[in-house]
């Protein structure tokens, strides 16, 4: 499993500072990392995914920051390496659909709507040398866009899951999940994934704690004869969830 030499699955903030030095101005006076600076975060997440999991990856201005160890333990919730992978909407770094090509060598196929993003993730995806096969989405999930014979052992998301727009947290595309607890996008992946699974194939969902969400999603997708599995985990002061669902 990746990890710092310490064993530790995470990078003291003094060996991010030697791979990039301008982190030391982001530091308090107790030697604490000012986090409220999205500077400071992504540079302190590229030091990270650079040391901890060997990929390199350049953040969007305005995109999501993504922290490589949550979507690293979230894949390894449901990946036991090798698997044909399907993700929707990656993002612009890429940084699940590399994780699941470089650590867990499956066969990865992933999704981006956004214009700029896709460029991001394009990039992301060359720097790392990885095999992922990434294909322009204009809106539609995986109907009309993954053709009819493709089947996968795991179709997986870190779907936008807010009801209604933020301020200045994600991108509307980021963001906006719909439904009334912002659950209709995660729903859509789970209605049209049936067509596109193995025979043990698996939906898997990287969702916020929040409860009223997830009762939504999973009250739904057991009217669609799907099987919910939730796996708490917790990163750094958040709580996560992996929602894994499998057929009846």
């Amino acid at each position: 499993m990746p990890s710092w030499r310490d064993g530790k699955l995470g990078l003291p903030v003094r060996e991010a500072i030697k791979i990039f030095p301008e982190l030391e101005k982001y530091l308090d006076e107790r030697g604490r990392l000012d986090l409220s600076s999205r500077r400071a975060r992504i540079l302190y997440n590229k030091a990270i995914a650079r040391v901890v999991f060997d990929i390199e990856v350049e953040y969007h201005p305005k995109g999501l920051i993504t922290t490589p160890i949550s979507r690293f333990i979230f894949l390894k919730t449901f990946l036991r390496g090798g698997e044909r992978v399907l993700e929707i909407g990656t993002g612009h770094t890429a940084m699940m659909a590399i994780m699941a090509a470089k650590i867990f060598k499956c066969d990865v196929i992933a999704t981006e709507i956004d214009d700029e993003f896709f460029e991001y993730a394009k990039a992301n995806i060359s720097a790392n040398n990885s095999k992922v096969q990434l294909i322009k989405s204009n809106g539609e999930i995986i109907n009309g866009i993954i053709p009819k014979r493709e089947i996968f052992d795991v179709i997986f998301s870190a779907p936008p899951y807010y009801e209604k727009p933020t301020k200045g947290v994600l991108t509307p595309i980021e963001g906006i999940g719909g439904g009334v607890y912002g659950e209709e996008f995660a729903v859509r992946i789970l209605r049209e994934a049936r067509e596109y699974m193995t025979e043990n194939g698996k939906v898997a969902l990287f969702l916020p704690d929040k409860p009223s969400l997830l009762k939504s999603i999973i009250s739904k997708a057991e009217k669609l004869s799907y099987l919910p599995k939730d796996i708490k985990f917790k990163v750094g002061t958040r709580w996560r969830h992996s929602l894994i669902f499998s057929r009846e």
